[in-house]
């Protein structure tokens, strides 16, 4: 029963979710000095930039048993009118992704030995392996969580796979037609071309990869298609419902906590 509630309650905020911009404070409990000493989620907006979406994927994160600190990393400007900007800007992108990864190395600095995890939705799952890229050579992160992502299936994935250690889970809907399908083809994903994007239909290894980066991909490249078994935890295929707290307590969490969740289905 109090999945069933908070499933329905996640729905309602994710149909009002540009107003979660005005309640980051909810979210206090979840970013304190205690969590920090358990490691750190970076959860990373969609190109609607903090809202109840993200908010929902960082309780849920909660919920699920992570037990480090989640934060919601706003890489946008804050104006949610500015959504075309916040997908074409090749120039924010990169500033963007520069912080992040400066973000990370500060905290590994502070607090060696702990896990961090990448958390992105749509655009900002785009925006974790633009992180990943800028990262020093040799400092690694704990894993990168695609949900949905807003970036080109064929997009070279081999320099971010060589910075983290468990890998990328890419989950990814064929039913996301309307914003990874028919939106990301007329105005382009984050990385720049028009076309349908791997959040739809799953990650393709470029043609010229060689075969150390074959491997790479092999081993640390974890595609995970919807399935019509999620919709008993509120994920119905869509876009926005994959954010909904009951699915990333299921289905996201256990990956911040250890669990190999391949096990259970998960295929490369």
């Amino acid at each position: 029963m109090q999945n069933f509630i908070r499933g329905c309650q996640s729905m309602l905020e994710i149909l009002l979710h540009p107003l979660g911009r005005f309640c980051g404070w909810r979210l206090n409990d979840l970013r304190t000095t205690e969590r920090l000493q358990h490691g750190l989620v970076l959860v990373l907006p969609g190109i609607e930039g903090e809202s109840f979406l993200n908010h929902s994927i960082a309780r849920g994160l909660a919920d699920g048993g992570v037990r480090a600190a989640i934060e919601i990393d706003d890489w946008t400007t804050g104006l949610y009118l500015l959504f075309l900007y916040h997908l074409r800007s090749s120039r924010r992108h990169k500033a963007q992704a520069e912080r992040i990864a400066q973000r990370i190395v500060d905290y590994q600095r502070d607090y060696p030995s702990r896990p961090v995890h990448l958390v992105g939705h749509s655009g900002g799952g785009a925006m974790c392996i633009l992180a990943l890229e800028q990262l020093p050579p040799g400092v690694k992160i704990a894993s990168a969580i695609l949900l949905l992502a807003g970036i080109s299936p064929s997009y070279n994935l081999s320099t971010a796979l060589t910075h983290v250690e468990q890998g990328i889970f890419n989950f990814h809907s064929r039913f996301d037609v309307v914003f990874l399908g028919l939106a990301t083809l007329i105005a382009g994903t984050i990385d720049g071309p028009h076309s349908v994007s791997a959040g739809m239909v799953g990650f393709r290894a470029p043609g010229d990869l060689d075969a150390g980066q074959r491997e790479l991909y092999d081993r640390q490249l974890h595609q995970i298609p919807y399935r019509f078994g999620m919709m008993a935890d509120f994920h119905f295929g869509g876009h926005m419902c994959v954010a909904n707290r009951v699915f990333v307590a299921r289905h996201v969490a256990p990956l911040c906590v250890g669990i190999r969740q391949w096990a259970l289905g998960i295929r490369h």
